[in-house]
Protein backbone atom coordinates (compact mmCIF):
# COMPACT_ATOMS: atom_id res chain seq x y z
CA UNK A 1 0.00 0.00 0.00
CA UNK A 2 1.32 3.05 -0.57
CA UNK A 3 1.49 6.58 1.00
CA UNK A 4 -0.26 9.33 -0.91
CA UNK A 5 -0.78 12.75 -0.47
CA UNK A 6 -3.48 14.71 -2.04
CA UNK A 7 -3.30 18.88 -2.52
CA UNK A 8 -6.88 20.38 -1.95
CA UNK A 9 -9.41 18.86 0.68
CA UNK A 10 -12.55 19.95 -1.35
CA UNK A 11 -15.24 17.62 -2.09
CA UNK A 12 -12.92 15.94 -4.87
CA UNK A 13 -9.89 15.66 -2.84
CA UNK A 14 -11.80 14.54 0.14
CA UNK A 15 -13.74 12.20 -1.35
CA UNK A 16 -10.79 10.84 -3.46
CA UNK A 17 -8.84 10.42 0.10
CA UNK A 18 -11.76 8.66 1.90
CA UNK A 19 -11.79 6.08 -1.46
CA UNK A 20 -8.12 5.13 -1.37
CA UNK A 21 -7.78 4.96 2.51
CA UNK A 22 -10.73 2.36 2.79
CA UNK A 23 -8.44 0.63 0.06
CA UNK A 24 -5.65 0.33 2.71
CA UNK A 25 -3.56 3.46 1.23
CA UNK A 26 -1.96 5.85 3.95
CA UNK A 27 -3.16 9.25 2.79
CA UNK A 28 -2.52 12.78 3.72
CA UNK A 29 -4.81 15.79 2.51
CA UNK A 30 -3.12 19.15 2.71
CA UNK A 31 -6.28 21.73 2.41
CA UNK A 32 -4.52 25.72 2.41
CA UNK A 33 -7.87 27.24 3.46
CA UNK A 34 -7.28 26.58 7.53
CA UNK A 35 -11.09 27.00 8.75
CA UNK A 36 -13.28 24.02 9.61
CA UNK A 37 -16.75 23.26 8.94
CA UNK A 38 -18.42 24.15 12.38
CA UNK A 39 -22.55 24.36 12.98
CA UNK A 40 -25.47 23.33 11.45
CA UNK A 41 -26.53 24.17 7.49
CA UNK A 42 -27.38 27.86 8.65
CA UNK A 43 -24.11 28.53 10.10
CA UNK A 44 -21.74 27.26 7.92
CA UNK A 45 -23.89 29.17 4.89
CA UNK A 46 -23.22 32.36 7.07
CA UNK A 47 -19.59 32.03 8.97
CA UNK A 48 -17.13 29.04 6.65
CA UNK A 49 -15.17 31.01 4.15
CA UNK A 50 -13.31 29.16 1.89
CA UNK A 51 -11.40 31.58 0.25
CA UNK A 52 -9.34 28.86 -1.87
CA UNK A 53 -12.75 28.29 -3.71
CA UNK A 54 -13.75 31.39 -5.84
CA UNK A 55 -17.24 29.85 -6.19
CA UNK A 56 -18.25 28.50 -2.58
CA UNK A 57 -21.60 30.48 -2.26
CA UNK A 58 -22.33 30.46 -5.91
CA UNK A 59 -25.21 27.60 -7.20
CA UNK A 60 -24.58 23.78 -6.74
CA UNK A 61 -25.95 21.07 -7.91
CA UNK A 62 -25.29 17.60 -7.65
CA UNK A 63 -26.59 15.28 -10.12
CA UNK A 64 -28.17 11.61 -10.08
CA UNK A 65 -24.82 10.31 -11.25
CA UNK A 66 -22.80 11.90 -8.41
CA UNK A 67 -25.46 10.40 -5.98
CA UNK A 68 -25.79 7.09 -7.50
CA UNK A 69 -22.35 6.66 -7.27
CA UNK A 70 -21.45 8.16 -3.91
CA UNK A 71 -24.30 6.05 -2.58
CA UNK A 72 -22.55 2.65 -4.00
CA UNK A 73 -18.51 3.93 -3.20
CA UNK A 74 -19.60 5.94 0.24
CA UNK A 75 -22.81 5.77 1.32
CA UNK A 76 -22.00 7.32 4.76
CA UNK A 77 -21.56 11.05 2.96
CA UNK A 78 -25.44 10.34 1.69
CA UNK A 79 -26.53 9.25 5.15
CA UNK A 80 -24.62 12.59 6.35
CA UNK A 81 -26.14 14.98 3.65
CA UNK A 82 -29.43 14.29 4.30
CA UNK A 83 -29.15 14.61 8.26
CA UNK A 84 -27.76 18.47 7.57
CA UNK A 85 -30.82 18.77 5.73
CA UNK A 86 -30.17 18.01 2.01
CA UNK A 87 -33.04 17.96 -0.03
CA UNK A 88 -33.88 14.31 -2.38
CA UNK A 89 -35.40 15.21 -5.54
CA UNK A 90 -35.92 14.08 -8.66
CA UNK A 91 -34.94 16.05 -12.19
CA UNK A 92 -37.87 13.87 -13.56
CA UNK A 93 -40.94 13.38 -11.05
CA UNK A 94 -40.74 16.77 -9.30
CA UNK A 95 -42.07 18.10 -13.11
CA UNK A 96 -45.65 18.13 -14.22
CA UNK A 97 -47.16 15.30 -14.99
CA UNK A 98 -48.31 16.97 -18.42
CA UNK A 99 -44.29 16.70 -19.72
CA UNK A 100 -43.07 13.48 -17.81
CA UNK A 101 -46.36 11.40 -18.58
CA UNK A 102 -46.59 10.22 -14.62
CA UNK A 103 -44.56 8.08 -12.96
CA UNK A 104 -42.61 4.77 -14.36
CA UNK A 105 -40.65 2.01 -13.53
CA UNK A 106 -36.83 3.00 -13.40
CA UNK A 107 -37.70 7.09 -12.96
CA UNK A 108 -35.87 6.81 -9.70
CA UNK A 109 -32.77 6.79 -11.26
CA UNK A 110 -33.11 10.43 -11.63
CA UNK A 111 -33.45 10.89 -8.04
CA UNK A 112 -30.75 13.35 -6.58
CA UNK A 113 -29.59 14.43 -2.72
CA UNK A 114 -28.24 18.16 -2.94
CA UNK A 115 -27.20 21.35 -1.02
CA UNK A 116 -25.71 24.43 -0.96
CA UNK A 117 -21.49 23.90 -1.34
CA UNK A 118 -20.89 24.80 2.40
CA UNK A 119 -22.99 22.04 3.69
CA UNK A 120 -22.30 19.73 0.79
CA UNK A 121 -18.09 20.10 1.74
CA UNK A 122 -18.92 19.97 5.45
CA UNK A 123 -21.29 16.60 4.87
CA UNK A 124 -18.26 15.18 3.02
CA UNK A 125 -15.48 16.10 5.64
CA UNK A 126 -17.30 14.91 8.91
CA UNK A 127 -17.24 11.57 7.10
CA UNK A 128 -13.46 12.12 6.07
CA UNK A 129 -12.79 12.81 9.25
CA UNK A 130 -13.76 9.38 10.57
CA UNK A 131 -12.15 7.83 7.83
CA UNK A 132 -9.40 5.17 9.21
CA UNK A 133 -5.73 5.76 7.32
CA UNK A 134 -6.67 9.27 6.62
CA UNK A 135 -5.28 12.75 7.80
CA UNK A 136 -6.71 15.83 7.10
CA UNK A 137 -4.44 19.05 7.75
CA UNK A 138 -6.43 22.45 7.54
CA UNK A 139 -4.19 25.97 6.98
CA UNK A 140 -1.14 24.02 5.34
CA UNK A 141 -0.37 24.90 1.69
CA UNK A 142 1.86 23.31 -0.76
CA UNK A 143 4.68 25.09 -1.73
CA UNK A 144 6.79 23.06 -3.85
CA UNK A 145 7.49 19.04 -5.30
CA UNK A 146 9.98 16.99 -4.63
CA UNK A 147 11.68 15.01 -6.64
CA UNK A 148 13.91 11.79 -6.21
CA UNK A 149 15.52 9.33 -9.33
CA UNK A 150 14.17 9.80 -12.41
CA UNK A 151 12.00 6.56 -13.52
CA UNK A 152 12.83 7.82 -16.89
CA UNK A 153 15.42 9.94 -18.80
CA UNK A 154 14.32 13.41 -18.96
CA UNK A 155 11.04 12.74 -16.87
CA UNK A 156 11.07 14.57 -13.09
CA UNK A 157 10.17 12.03 -10.44
CA UNK A 158 7.66 13.33 -7.70
CA UNK A 159 8.71 11.52 -3.99
CA UNK A 160 6.56 14.23 -2.34
CA UNK A 161 6.31 18.12 -1.69
CA UNK A 162 7.24 20.88 0.54
CA UNK A 163 5.14 22.74 2.68
CA UNK A 164 6.31 26.42 4.40
CA UNK A 165 9.84 26.89 3.42
CA UNK A 166 11.75 23.63 3.78
CA UNK A 167 9.43 20.61 5.57
CA UNK A 168 8.93 18.00 3.48
CA UNK A 169 6.15 15.21 3.34
CA UNK A 170 7.64 12.33 1.94
CA UNK A 171 4.93 10.53 -0.59
CA UNK A 172 4.94 7.03 -3.19
CA UNK A 173 2.23 9.83 -5.60
CA UNK A 174 1.04 13.08 -5.09
CA UNK A 175 -2.74 13.88 -6.03
CA UNK A 176 -3.31 17.33 -7.19
CA UNK A 177 -6.74 17.89 -6.23
CA UNK A 178 -6.69 21.88 -6.08
CA UNK A 179 -9.50 22.59 -8.51
CA UNK A 180 -9.86 25.57 -10.96
CA UNK A 181 -7.02 27.28 -9.62
CA UNK A 182 -4.51 24.60 -9.42
CA UNK A 183 -0.37 25.74 -9.22
CA UNK A 184 0.17 22.49 -11.04
CA UNK A 185 1.82 24.39 -14.21
CA UNK A 186 4.07 26.79 -12.08
CA UNK A 187 4.89 23.37 -9.59
CA UNK A 188 5.86 21.73 -12.45
CA UNK A 189 7.87 24.56 -14.16
CA UNK A 190 10.00 24.92 -10.67
CA UNK A 191 11.14 21.26 -11.10
CA UNK A 192 11.58 21.37 -15.39
CA UNK A 193 9.36 19.57 -16.30
CA UNK A 194 8.54 19.56 -19.54
CA UNK A 195 4.96 21.43 -20.33
CA UNK A 196 2.14 19.73 -20.22
CA UNK A 197 -0.30 19.33 -22.63
CA UNK A 198 -2.99 22.42 -22.16
CA UNK A 199 -5.85 23.46 -23.97
CA UNK A 200 -6.84 27.28 -21.83
CA UNK A 201 -9.85 29.61 -22.81
CA UNK A 202 -12.27 32.12 -21.02
CA UNK A 203 -15.61 29.63 -21.28
CA UNK A 204 -17.53 33.31 -22.50
CA UNK A 205 -20.52 32.94 -19.79
CA UNK A 206 -21.87 35.27 -16.64
CA UNK A 207 -23.70 34.05 -13.90
CA UNK A 208 -26.38 36.12 -12.02
CA UNK A 209 -27.13 34.12 -9.10
CA UNK A 210 -29.15 34.74 -6.04
CA UNK A 211 -30.13 32.06 -3.25
CA UNK A 212 -33.41 32.16 -1.44
CA UNK A 213 -35.38 30.90 1.26
CA UNK A 214 -38.71 29.31 2.34
CA UNK A 215 -41.15 29.66 5.83
CA UNK A 216 -42.48 26.52 4.91
CA UNK A 217 -39.05 24.57 4.05
CA UNK A 218 -39.66 23.66 0.74
CA UNK A 219 -38.37 24.79 -2.49
CA UNK A 220 -40.85 25.90 -5.60
CA UNK A 221 -42.76 23.92 -7.71
CA UNK A 222 -40.51 22.74 -10.61
CA UNK A 223 -42.54 24.03 -14.00
CA UNK A 224 -39.83 23.29 -16.50
CA UNK A 225 -36.36 21.42 -16.48
CA UNK A 226 -33.32 23.03 -14.11
CA UNK A 227 -31.33 24.29 -17.16
CA UNK A 228 -33.95 25.84 -19.18
CA UNK A 229 -32.40 28.21 -22.41
CA UNK A 230 -34.29 31.34 -24.07
CA UNK A 231 -33.80 33.58 -26.61
CA UNK A 232 -30.06 35.14 -25.61
CA UNK A 233 -29.90 33.94 -22.12
CA UNK A 234 -30.15 30.91 -19.84
CA UNK A 235 -31.81 30.26 -16.74
CA UNK A 236 -30.89 27.88 -13.70
CA UNK A 237 -33.55 26.83 -11.21
CA UNK A 238 -31.81 24.80 -8.17
CA UNK A 239 -33.20 23.18 -5.22
CA UNK A 240 -30.85 23.24 -2.42
CA UNK A 241 -30.81 21.91 1.66
CA UNK A 242 -33.00 23.46 4.22
CA UNK A 243 -35.59 25.07 2.11
CA UNK A 244 -33.39 27.10 0.03
CA UNK A 245 -33.13 27.20 -3.55
CA UNK A 246 -30.51 29.29 -5.68
CA UNK A 247 -31.52 30.96 -9.28
CA UNK A 248 -29.06 31.89 -11.98
CA UNK A 249 -29.27 33.88 -15.31
CA UNK A 250 -26.29 32.61 -17.22
CA UNK A 251 -25.53 35.03 -20.29
CA UNK A 252 -22.67 35.80 -22.50
CA UNK A 253 -19.85 37.70 -21.49
CA UNK A 254 -19.98 40.27 -24.37
CA UNK A 255 -24.05 40.91 -23.56
CA UNK A 256 -23.45 44.00 -22.09
CA UNK A 257 -26.92 45.36 -21.73
CA UNK A 258 -27.93 42.15 -19.90
CA UNK A 259 -25.00 43.32 -17.35
CA UNK A 260 -28.02 45.26 -15.74
CA UNK A 261 -29.09 41.73 -13.87
CA UNK A 262 -25.90 42.60 -11.55
CA UNK A 263 -29.00 45.11 -9.71
CA UNK A 264 -31.32 43.48 -7.53
CA UNK A 265 -34.18 45.72 -8.76
CA UNK A 266 -33.04 44.78 -12.58
CA UNK A 267 -32.38 41.24 -11.66
CA UNK A 268 -36.16 40.69 -10.16
CA UNK A 269 -37.74 42.63 -13.08
CA UNK A 270 -36.52 40.12 -15.61
CA UNK A 271 -37.05 36.71 -13.63
CA UNK A 272 -40.76 38.22 -13.69
CA UNK A 273 -40.74 38.09 -17.34
CA UNK A 274 -40.60 34.24 -17.48
CA UNK A 275 -43.29 31.95 -16.21
CA UNK A 276 -42.17 29.04 -15.42
CA UNK A 277 -39.17 31.06 -13.77
CA UNK A 278 -40.93 33.79 -11.99
CA UNK A 279 -42.18 31.87 -9.00
CA UNK A 280 -38.68 31.18 -8.03
CA UNK A 281 -38.21 34.88 -7.15
CA UNK A 282 -40.71 34.99 -4.22
CA UNK A 283 -38.74 34.00 -1.16
CA UNK A 284 -36.70 35.61 1.53
CA UNK A 285 -33.29 36.66 -0.15
CA UNK A 286 -30.22 35.04 1.37
CA UNK A 287 -27.91 37.08 -1.22
CA UNK A 288 -27.52 39.88 -3.47
CA UNK A 289 -27.37 39.31 -7.01
CA UNK A 290 -23.72 37.06 -7.02
CA UNK A 291 -21.78 37.46 -10.21
CA UNK A 292 -19.24 34.97 -11.60
CA UNK A 293 -17.06 35.59 -14.82
CA UNK A 294 -13.68 34.65 -16.40
CA UNK A 295 -14.64 31.32 -15.53
CA UNK A 296 -11.75 28.69 -17.38
CA UNK A 297 -12.38 25.95 -20.04
CA UNK A 298 -9.21 24.21 -19.00
CA UNK A 299 -7.92 20.63 -19.95
CA UNK A 300 -4.44 19.56 -19.06
CA UNK A 301 -2.82 16.18 -20.03
CA UNK A 302 0.26 15.55 -17.78
CA UNK A 303 0.95 12.61 -20.80
CA UNK A 304 2.32 14.00 -24.08
CA UNK A 305 3.12 11.96 -27.15
CA UNK A 306 2.99 8.89 -25.03
CA UNK A 307 5.92 10.33 -22.37
CA UNK A 308 4.73 11.83 -19.19
CA UNK A 309 5.59 15.57 -18.51
CA UNK A 310 6.61 13.61 -14.85
CA UNK A 311 5.68 10.91 -13.13
CA UNK A 312 4.42 10.78 -8.91
CA UNK A 313 1.92 13.09 -9.67
CA UNK A 314 -1.90 12.49 -10.77
CA UNK A 315 -4.62 15.53 -11.61
CA UNK A 316 -8.13 14.81 -10.36
CA UNK A 317 -11.34 16.40 -11.41
CA UNK A 318 -10.74 20.20 -12.01
CA UNK A 319 -7.36 20.38 -11.58
CA UNK A 320 -7.47 17.93 -14.86
CA UNK A 321 -10.52 19.59 -16.17
CA UNK A 322 -12.96 22.46 -15.82
CA UNK A 323 -15.55 23.49 -18.11
CA UNK A 324 -18.48 26.38 -17.67
CA UNK A 325 -20.33 25.04 -14.50
CA UNK A 326 -24.17 25.17 -15.65
CA UNK A 327 -24.82 21.84 -16.67
CA UNK A 328 -23.35 21.08 -13.17
CA UNK A 329 -21.01 18.01 -13.72
CA UNK A 330 -17.99 18.79 -12.27
CA UNK A 331 -18.77 16.84 -8.38
CA UNK A 332 -19.61 14.01 -10.88
CA UNK A 333 -16.61 13.85 -13.36
CA UNK A 334 -14.44 14.10 -10.20
CA UNK A 335 -16.01 11.22 -8.26
CA UNK A 336 -16.01 9.14 -11.15
CA UNK A 337 -12.14 10.02 -11.99
CA UNK A 338 -11.76 9.71 -8.33
CA UNK A 339 -12.70 5.91 -8.62
CA UNK A 340 -10.83 5.38 -11.88
CA UNK A 341 -7.31 6.11 -9.99
CA UNK A 342 -7.78 4.06 -6.81
CA UNK A 343 -9.47 1.01 -9.21
CA UNK A 344 -6.25 1.76 -11.44
CA UNK A 345 -4.18 1.56 -8.18
CA UNK A 346 -4.96 -1.91 -7.72
CA UNK A 347 -3.16 -2.95 -10.54
CA UNK A 348 -0.48 -0.35 -11.23
CA UNK A 349 1.58 0.63 -8.39
CA UNK A 350 3.37 3.70 -7.67
CA UNK A 351 6.74 1.22 -7.75
CA UNK A 352 6.09 1.34 -11.65
CA UNK A 353 5.77 5.39 -12.29
CA UNK A 354 6.13 5.41 -15.47
CA UNK A 355 3.65 2.57 -16.24
CA UNK A 356 1.22 4.34 -13.66
CA UNK A 357 1.38 7.51 -15.18
CA UNK A 358 0.71 6.36 -18.70
CA UNK A 359 -2.06 3.98 -17.93
CA UNK A 360 -3.32 7.13 -15.59
CA UNK A 361 -3.44 9.00 -18.70
CA UNK A 362 -5.34 5.93 -20.76
CA UNK A 363 -8.06 5.56 -18.07
CA UNK A 364 -8.54 9.50 -17.75
CA UNK A 365 -9.26 9.46 -21.47
CA UNK A 366 -11.56 6.67 -21.54
CA UNK A 367 -14.04 7.26 -18.57
CA UNK A 368 -14.12 11.28 -17.59
CA UNK A 369 -12.71 12.31 -21.25
CA UNK A 370 -15.99 11.84 -23.37
CA UNK A 371 -17.91 13.84 -20.69
CA UNK A 372 -15.30 17.10 -20.70
CA UNK A 373 -15.28 16.78 -24.20
CA UNK A 374 -19.55 17.03 -24.44
CA UNK A 375 -19.53 19.44 -21.94
CA UNK A 376 -16.78 21.77 -23.82
CA UNK A 377 -18.59 21.22 -27.13
CA UNK A 378 -22.38 22.19 -26.19
CA UNK A 379 -20.88 25.06 -24.16
CA UNK A 380 -19.21 26.61 -27.09
CA UNK A 381 -22.34 25.54 -29.48
CA UNK A 382 -24.90 27.42 -26.92
CA UNK A 383 -22.50 30.39 -26.38
CA UNK A 384 -22.45 30.67 -30.23
CA UNK A 385 -25.97 30.91 -30.55
CA UNK A 386 -26.21 33.55 -27.37
CA UNK A 387 -23.97 35.53 -29.68
CA UNK A 388 -25.61 35.19 -32.73
CA UNK A 389 -29.12 36.36 -31.31
CA UNK A 390 -27.43 39.62 -29.45
CA UNK A 391 -25.97 40.30 -33.03
CA UNK A 392 -29.27 39.04 -35.34
CA UNK A 393 -26.94 36.81 -36.78
CA UNK A 394 -28.78 33.57 -36.26
CA UNK A 395 -26.23 30.80 -35.38
CA UNK A 396 -25.77 28.12 -38.36
CA UNK A 397 -23.06 25.40 -37.64
CA UNK A 398 -22.19 22.75 -39.92
CA UNK A 399 -21.79 20.28 -37.17
CA UNK A 400 -25.19 18.20 -37.18
CA UNK A 401 -24.71 16.85 -33.38
CA UNK A 402 -26.17 20.92 -32.25
CA UNK A 403 -28.74 20.02 -34.57
CA UNK A 404 -29.78 16.79 -32.46
CA UNK A 405 -29.04 18.74 -29.42
CA UNK A 406 -31.37 21.54 -30.03
CA UNK A 407 -33.83 18.64 -31.19
CA UNK A 408 -33.63 16.71 -28.26
CA UNK A 409 -34.18 20.33 -26.05
CA UNK A 410 -37.35 21.02 -28.15
CA UNK A 411 -38.81 17.30 -28.10
CA UNK A 412 -38.64 16.67 -24.81
CA UNK A 413 -40.76 18.91 -23.76
CA UNK A 414 -43.61 17.23 -26.33
CA UNK A 415 -42.76 13.47 -25.54
CA UNK A 416 -42.20 11.54 -22.41
CA UNK A 417 -39.94 9.27 -23.64
CA UNK A 418 -37.79 11.83 -25.10
CA UNK A 419 -37.94 13.85 -21.81
CA UNK A 420 -36.38 10.42 -20.34
CA UNK A 421 -33.60 10.17 -22.94
CA UNK A 422 -32.98 13.87 -22.40
CA UNK A 423 -32.94 13.76 -18.35
CA UNK A 424 -30.34 10.22 -18.83
CA UNK A 425 -28.20 13.10 -20.38
CA UNK A 426 -28.55 15.78 -18.24
CA UNK A 427 -28.47 13.88 -15.28
CA UNK A 428 -25.09 12.72 -16.47
CA UNK A 429 -26.36 8.95 -16.72
CA UNK A 430 -26.05 8.40 -20.63
CA UNK A 431 -23.78 10.44 -23.12
CA UNK A 432 -25.92 11.60 -25.91
CA UNK A 433 -25.25 8.91 -27.98
CA UNK A 434 -26.07 6.11 -25.43
CA UNK A 435 -29.48 7.59 -24.24
CA UNK A 436 -30.63 7.87 -28.46
CA UNK A 437 -29.41 4.43 -28.98
CA UNK A 438 -32.79 2.97 -29.31
CA UNK A 439 -34.03 1.88 -33.02
CA UNK A 440 -35.99 5.17 -34.85
CA UNK A 441 -35.32 7.00 -31.72
CA UNK A 442 -32.66 9.72 -33.28
CA UNK A 443 -35.61 9.75 -36.52
CA UNK A 444 -38.51 10.95 -33.44
CA UNK A 445 -36.27 13.49 -32.27
CA UNK A 446 -35.60 15.04 -35.22
CA UNK A 447 -39.29 15.44 -36.47
CA UNK A 448 -40.55 16.65 -32.96
CA UNK A 449 -37.70 19.06 -32.75
CA UNK A 450 -38.41 20.23 -36.18
CA UNK A 451 -41.94 20.68 -35.33
CA UNK A 452 -41.71 22.62 -32.08
CA UNK A 453 -40.44 26.46 -30.85
CA UNK A 454 -36.99 26.49 -30.29
CA UNK A 455 -37.44 27.14 -27.06
CA UNK A 456 -40.42 25.49 -25.54
CA UNK A 457 -40.87 27.56 -22.13
CA UNK A 458 -43.02 30.82 -22.49
CA UNK A 459 -40.43 33.53 -21.97
CA UNK A 460 -39.60 37.42 -23.29
CA UNK A 461 -37.96 38.16 -26.54
CA UNK A 462 -34.54 39.96 -26.13
CA UNK A 463 -36.32 43.25 -27.13
CA UNK A 464 -38.68 42.81 -24.22
CA UNK A 465 -36.33 41.72 -21.79
CA UNK A 466 -33.77 44.87 -22.48
CA UNK A 467 -36.69 47.11 -22.14
CA UNK A 468 -37.31 45.32 -18.55
CA UNK A 469 -34.00 45.84 -17.86
CA UNK A 470 -33.91 49.79 -19.13
CA UNK A 471 -36.76 50.63 -16.58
Amino acid sequence: MARIVIMGGGLVGLTAGMLLARDGHRVTILERDAARPVGDADELWRRWDRHGVNQFRQLHFMLPRWRADMERELPEVIAELEAMGGARTSMLSTLPDELTGGRRDGDERFETVTARRPVLEAAVAAVAERTPGLVICRGVAVTGLVTGPAAAAGVPHVTGVTIGEATVIDADLVVDATGRRSPCGALLAAIGARRPEEEKEDCGFVYYARHFRSPDGYSPAAMERLLQHFEGVSILTLPCDSGTWGVAFVTSARDKPLRALRHPSGWEAALKLFPTAAHWGEGEPLTGVQVIAAIEDRHRRLVRDGRPAVTGLAALGDAWACTNPSLGRGASIGLLHACALRDLLREAAPAEPERLACRFDEVTQATVGPLYRSTLEFDRHRLAEINGEITGEPYRPADPTWAVTKALYTAAARDPDVLRAYTAVAAMLALPRQALAAPGLVEHVMTLGAGGPRYPAPGPGRAELLDALAA
